[in-house]
């Protein structure tokens, strides 16, 4: 089978399946520069990917296109996804001979980056001069923009998602859809509902209809996950920050380690994330082990026995 046609294939199957458009673009931003690769090194075919070309591939991604270990293991994942499927679905191949099956995943650093005070205060500062100069709908939105991130702790794909009736004011509560097309309820914080009743009458006032999303351009479309990219990285270039990226998950980081260096418990840290493995809270705290220490050091129980 050609690898084009196989692509296409894959493409199909993934769409039967119902895989949001955003996975699904995701997929083939990797599956479509394997390709271009392949064929650059003369193979057609996809019964002639080899494990071999497949290496070569992650290693140029690494060393060409300079690629960090996450994103040359993301990369791998896509490509395990597209193999096995023509093993077990299409049976094109085997365990013995799926390119993917015996390749490992490379070790990450493990390394969470998050904002200090000075730098959120930095960012804010920004767009609320922008905002009380002239006012302009760039300005208020990354001004609201940061807060919500802050204190919602939401993905880059849960915000540019977030539509007005999935925010209830009366109740204090934003339903996000997270991985998996899940959804899960956020309690909304007194200040983040202060926040987000004065951003909706603004917003209000400057379209003639409500737009049906909370994060939109200055049409009132959806915004979209390239554009809000776009945004912190005009960020950045203002900011000037050193040795943090600045990023919607670096919000979501901050977001975490405010929680657990206030005490905050593992349980409650791990459902504000919505992590589905506990595995990916207890990185949290293990890297910022202080407050765990302290919380440790307050209940531990031998506190109460006269030893």
């Amino acid at each position: 089978m050609l690898l084009k046609f196989a692509l296409a294939e894959f493409k199909s199957d993934r769409e039967y399946r119902n895989v949001s458009p955003r996975t699904l673009s995701s997929y083939f931003m990797t599956l479509n520069e394997f390709h271009e690769y392949a064929i650059k090194h003369e193979v057609l075919n996809l019964e002639d990917c080899t494990q071999s070309l497949v290496k070569s591939y992650l290693v140029y991604c690494g060393k060409e296109k300079k690629n960090n270990p996450t994103t040359v293991n993301s990369k791998l994942h896509t490509l395990k996804i597209f193999f096995n499927y023509f093993e077990k679905e299409m049976e094109i191949f085997t365990q013995k001979t799926n390119p993917t099956k015996r390749i490992g995943f490379a070790q990450e650093e493990v390394k969470i980056e998050v904002f200090t005070d000075a730098q959120i205060k930095q960012m804010l500062n920004y767009f609320q001069r922008l905002k009380y100069r002239d006012k302009t709908f760039h300005a208020y939105r990354g001004y609201f923009l940061i807060i919500f991130l802050l204190s919602s702790a939401c993905r880059l794909g849960e915000t540019v998602n977030l539509r007005w009736s999935d925010v209830n004011l009366r109740d204090q509560v934003i339903t996000v859809t997270g991985k998996k097309r899940t959804a899960s309820s956020l309690p909304m914080a007194d200040k983040l509902k202060k926040e987000f009743l004065e951003y909706k009458l603004f917003v209000e006032t400057n379209f003639a209809v409500m737009p049906e999303y909370v994060f939109t351009d200055r049409e009132g479309k959806q915004i979209t996950d390239n554009a809000l990219k776009m945004l912190f990285k005009h960020l950045k270039e203002q900011m000037n920050f050193k040795n943090v990226r600045l990023s919607a998950h670096t919000f979501r980081h901050t977001a975490a380690h405010r929680m657990i260096m206030a005490g905050c418990d593992i349980g409650t840290v791990q459902k504000i994330l919505r992590h589905s493995n506990v595995s990916m809270t207890l990185r949290y705290f293990a890297l910022w082990g202080t407050a765990l220490a302290e919380q440790n050091e307050k209940f531990n129980p031998l506190n109460n026995l006269d030893i």
